[in-house]
């Protein structure tokens, strides 16, 4: 018998990549008896349990990355690390153990994810400030703050927490009536929550910018349907909004698509078709997406729809992740997310001494990718003339 990740097969069946067991002549089948402990993730990282333990306890000879792999793989197969503990670092007014709550459901994120970059970022400073880190997934669409979060802060042994991608508004009002919390990029404006940010409107700025340089004039603004409000979302399209007016360029409502609350929702492959219509019969010649995540399946789709990127129409991203196989590299902004994760809990510690302080919406530059999918504007000229 065997043990390991299921295949692919047992993913459709299990969505939450449980351990699961390899029967000979029956296929891999879930095992929920099967233990997790500090070996079995040593074994699924390919690494030794002395490098698991040491990564837990922030030991400075652990690679930050290889620290937060392992915190990350802990939270998804929901293994929980107690820490020592020692009458001087509970009479220390640091906190000494601290969540980081990342908005999705175990297994529903992949490898180029931007939560694995602040992650590290947190670990590498928490390992310098001596704080213990728990990692927990808690899907956004059914998160309660009472019965959700980990026993850490129903018992106040978290002293404070940081978040991690979108989360109900109503479920952080209640968070943060219980523990200091710190979030990365969603900017809440709730009193005494302080956000850690890029910086939204100048880096939309510098893309917009940068397409006007090379003749657009007729821009679009992509996002994807989520199923809880996303901040970010709407920061972005206003700094793409702020941009276009700036610049004196033509702006036309019907040139957006997922981002007013009111409008139908439309999925990836109707997004494509979308841009393809908007390229052919309206002379678009530019897609400004949210993300990086949206900019990748929007290249492939309108490649299938023979819509060529960049010679028939531009594409730029945001986040500067890297570009699945086979696809050119976006024309994006390369946010600094470690940083961003290392700033993250020195201003949760400040917090946690200072719960009074007036909230912070704290702003970190990003850096423009050239890439290889925007171009010169295409030319276009209207049907019948």
């Amino acid at each position: 018998m065997e043990t390991g990740w299921p295949n692919t097969a047992c993913i459709d069946l299990c969505a939450a990549k449980c351990i699961c067991v390899y029967r000979r002549g029956t296929g891999w089948f879930p095992d929920y008896v099967a233990t997790v402990n500090q070996q079995r993730i040593a074994d699924e990282l390919k690494i030794s349990r002395t490098t698991v333990s040491r990564s837990f306890s922030n030991h400075p000879a652990i690679n930050p990355e290889t620290r937060a792999q392992v915190l990350s793989l802990a939270a998804r197969l929901g293994y929980r690390y107690a820490g020592p503990r020692s009458a001087a670092r509970r009479e220390s007014r640091k906190p000494s153990t601290i969540g980081v709550l990342i908005g999705a459901a175990p297994g529903a994120l992949g490898a180029s994810e931007t939560f694995h970059y602040v992650l590290k970022g947190i670990t590498e400073r928490a390992a310098a400030m001596e704080i213990q880190v728990d990692v927990g997934f808690h899907d956004p669409a059914s998160f309660d703050p009472e019965k959700g979060l980990t026993g850490g802060v129903r018992n106040t042994v978290w002293r404070g927490a940081i978040l991690i991608y979108p989360f109900p508004p109503e479920s952080i009002h209640a968070l943060i009536g219980r523990v200091s919390a710190v979030s990365v990029i969603e900017d809440y404006r709730e009193p005494g929550l302080d956000c850690i940010d890029t910086d939204q409107n100048d880096a939309i700025g510098r893309l917009v910018r940068h397409l006007v340089d090379l003749g657009h004039r007729r821009i679009a603004f992509v996002a994807w349907p989520y199923t809880i409000p996303t901040p970010w979302v709407q920061r972005r399209f206003g700094a793409f909004m702020e941009s276009l007016y700036g610049l004196g360029i033509e702006f036309d409502p019907a040139w957006v698509i997922n981002v007013h609350r009111a409008h139908s929702r439309h999925q990836p492959p109707e997004i494509a078709q979308w841009a393809a219509r908007l390229v052919r019969e309206e002379g678009v010649t530019a897609f400004v997406c949210a993300a990086d995540h949206q900019a990748y399946p929007l290249v492939g789709a309108l490649r299938e729809l023979g819509v060529r990127v960049p010679d028939d129409c531009s594409i730029t991203g945001f986040d500067g992740i890297e570009p699945p196989p086979h696809f050119p590299h976006l024309t994006t902004m390369r946010v600094a997310y470690e940083e961003m994760g290392s700033a993250a809990l020195t201003r949760l510690v400040d917090r946690m001494l200072h719960p009074s302080a007036p909230r912070r919406h704290i702003l970190i530059g990003a850096r423009m990718v050239p890439g290889a999918t925007a171009g010169k504007a295409a030319e276009w000229t209207p049907a019948g003339r």
